[in-house]
């Protein structure tokens, strides 16, 4: 499966791309914010998104049939920034499972700042 071609569908918001990358009896589950969908929905959820979106594979790892990539994702005016994680299963080139988890990109809390420990990665 080509994980890359599959999220450049996700933020493009492509319905019958997406589709095509799925078994018919997937799901996805978004950790963070403790929802299960089938794949109509998790389609509904992600074309339905207000706005055009953006973003860059920053890292894939593959462990047989698991998928793992972090991606960086924006609004295409950047406004704001988000990291995903996603565990991605897969079997015959389809995806049977995805597990993500997000997070809102931003400054450390002022109690570290405060410390003066740490460094920016970048």
């Amino acid at each position: 499966m080509d994980v890359c071609s599959f999220i450049k569908a996700v933020l493009a918001q492509d319905e019958n791309t997406i589709r095509s990358f799925f078994h018919k009896d997937a799901y996805v589950n978004w950790h963070c914010s403790n929802e299960h969908f089938t794949v109509d929905e998790f389609i509904i959820a992600n074309c339905e998104y207000p706005g055009d979106w953006d973003g860059t594979v920053e890292r894939v790892e593959v462990i047989g049939d698991l998928f793992i990539t972090v991606t960086k994702v924006y609004p295409q005016d950047r406004s704001v920034y988000f990291h995903v994680v996603s565990f991605i299963r897969t079997a015959n080139d389809k995806i049977t499972s995805m597990d993500e988890y997000w997070a809102d990109d931003g400054n450390p809390p002022q109690w570290r700042i405060d410390k003066h420990i740490g460094t920016p990665i970048i």
